[in-house]
């Protein structure tokens, strides 16, 4: 397996010229994100995740995490590992300094969780749960649960889980049964929940888990589930990690991929319940969960980002050292190495334009998130709230889906070598394949995107999106250069229109048609907002943005593989949106 370098460059550019730092840093509160400081967070964070995490990732999978009576035993070199993140206060670069977080943008630190992510993707996912879980405390606990549980979590002295699903409850959480009974100030919780990520380990003194349960005379559905801070270990008087909570790891599971991840099936209530506190009101437990879910769920897209530039980086290194075969066209003497052959070039070139694409959409979303905590105008809160709910399912659904493509194409440059479990290619396209699936499905994200942004608000945000969308491609239209991405970004840009006006006109006629199109929709929408973001990194270039002449010029040949290999795609699903869904519906169940 090849090593890591942080893509600083790119992100950097994406960072400062694309998605607006300079902006977000004048908001209130985050003061203190100059060029300077982020450019000093980006490098160290690219070190650490170069040098400390990345080569851990191989240990991680190969060794993994291990279960015995009870106690999970992380891999080699993964205590060090956090110890090291810990130290630096890594953990709470964008939480307040009150609790001891750093108080920078969200945007910022998500580029830093992309080094995490596609250094050590298993590795990542503890400090990626727990700053879901200060979150959700930070937005909904008392002041006293803030004071017990953030001055630990913030800097990672305490990791957080996130306690969902259940053997009868993945998907629907209405289905959950885990309960909790008053017991004077405090609830007893009994239950079992699986797939708890980090559920259990001894890399810190205590697990704060946050679970969803039912009180007793709690109603049916949704409306019946309230959330609970249910600690590892209790704290004694002075705060502190003090006798064990009735809560154990039963098992972790095996699975096709993140194996240095110990994913917990965790047993509440073996000897009387596991002690545990509501957190904000009863029967909100999965509106303030949400919450957690939306960061958990930009994160996970981030993965699909994340692991597609590993993949990409090893493709890379490996297509300049292999040499096979006289490629087409190949005038000089001797055999050069496969990334001189067409199809080898196509698969890295298109490899690249879509981790360019992603990462454009992902750090929009993310500092879109900023704007919509910080800014003092209430109306433009509200509209970056919008922009951030529509996108979310998109940056989730399609980065993911569209990250295991790149994982799975670096497998193809590598030939025979990639199906080897030695060169590491396929470790990447096995951990990949998670992404599409915890976090909520794409199924899942396509549902969410096409009932809430589509159907409930009668296109309102998504409407707002495409006049962004419209302002760019005029832009654009007026650089010479660009003219050609523009025109294809705007013919996507109509059929993308035309699929909304179907989903809406449709849903009245069968309830059913938007939703059988809703994945497709996503990928659609995925490819637009891609080229969207392709294109405003090429207008940055062409205004001067960027470290070279060179770099500059890469960003506009990208905007034109994107435009070329992926925006078509829009119309083509435009197409087979109409013309589909109602065969697929005719079939029927009872023929499959």
């Amino acid at each position: 397996m090849s090593g890591y370098a942080a893509p600083l460059s790119d992100i950097t550019f994406v960072l400062q010229d694309v998605v607006g730092l300079p902006a977000i840093a004048e908001l209130p509160g985050f003061e203190e994100a100059t060029p300077d400081l982020a450019a000093s967070i980006l490098e160290e964070a690219g070190k650490i995740a170069a040098d400390v995490l990345a080569p851990l990732n191989r240990v991680g999978d190969t060794v993994g995490a291990k279960w015995e009576d009870g106690t999970v035993t992380v891999a080699p070199g993964w205590q060090e590992a956090w110890d090291a993140l810990v130290e630096g206060g890594w953990n709470g670069l964008p939480y307040s300094a009150e609790f001891g977080g750093m108080g920078l943008p969200h945007v910022l630190n998500l580029a830093v969780q992309e080094m995490w992510q596609a250094s050590n993707m298993a590795f990542a996912l503890c400090p990626m749960l727990t700053q879901g879980a200060v979150q959700a405390i930070e937005l909904f606990g008392t002041e006293a649960q803030k004071a017990a549980y953030l001055p630990k979590m913030v800097p990672g002295t305490w990791t957080g889980t996130m306690n969902l699903t259940e053997p009868a409850a993945g998907s629907d959480l209405a289905a959950v049964r885990s309960r909790a009974v008053p017991e004077g100030d405090k609830f007893r919780i009994s239950g079992q929940k699986i797939f708890i990520t980090y559920g259990d380990h001894e890399m810190v003194e205590n697990i704060v888990h946050l679970v969803l349960a039912r009180l007793p005379d709690a109603p049916p559905g949704v409306k019946g589930i309230s959330l609970f801070i249910v600690p590892k270990f209790l704290l004694d008087a002075d705060g502190n990690p003090g006798e064990r909570n009735d809560v154990a790891c039963a098992s972790i599971e095996h699975k096709l991929g993140i194996h240095g991840s110990p994913t917990a099936v965790l047993v509440f209530g073996e000897k009387g319940g596991a002690l545990g506190e509501i957190v904000g009101e009863a029967g909100r437990g999965l509106e303030y969960m949400f919450a957690m879910m939306n960061h958990a769920r930009l994160n996970v897209g981030l993965q699909g980002l994340a692991i597609a530039e590993r993949a990409y980086q090893q493709a890379v290194g490996y297509a300049r050292d292999r040499i096979q075969g006289k490629p087409a066209g190949w005038k000089e003497a001797g055999v050069p190495p496969i990334v001189h052959h067409p199809d080898v070039a196509r698969l890295l070139v298109t490899m690249r334009a879509r981790i360019e694409a992603m990462r454009g959409l992902l750090y929009e979303t993310a500092a879109q998130t900023d704007v919509s905590h910080a800014h003092p105008d209430a109306e433009v809160r509200a509209r970056a709230k919008r922009r951030v709910d529509l996108l979310v399912p998109i940056a989730k659904g399609w980065s993911t889906e569209t990250g295991y493509d790149v994982a799975s194409d670096g497998v193809q440059v590598h030939g025979g070598m990639g199906y080897i479990e030695e060169t590491g290619a396929a470790q990447h396209l096995r951990d990949a394949r998670i992404t599409t699936i915890y976090e909520g499905t794409t199924a899942i994200q396509s549902n969410a995107l096409v009932g809430r942004s589509v159907l409930r608000d009668k296109g309102l945000s998504i409407g707002e999106l495409f006049a962004d969308i419209a302002a760019v491609v005029a832009e654009a239209e007026a650089v010479p250069a660009l003219a050609s991405v523009a025109t294809r970004l705007g013919e996507a840009l109509g059929a993308a229109r035309a699929t909304v006006d179907w989903l809406i006109d449709t849903a009245g006629e069968d309830a059913r048609l938007p939703y059988v199109a809703s994945v497709p929709f996503l990928m659609q929408m995925g490819a637009l907002t891609g080229g969207w973001m392709t294109l405003r990194a090429a207008l940055a270039a062409a205004r001067g943005a960027g470290p070279s002449d060179d770099f500059r010029s890469a960003r506009i040949t990208i905007a034109e593989v994107f435009a070329g290999q992926y925006l078509p795609q829009v119309a083509a699903r435009a197409e087979a949106i109409r013309a589909g869904s109602r065969a697929v519906l005719a079939f029927g169940d009872a023929r499959l």
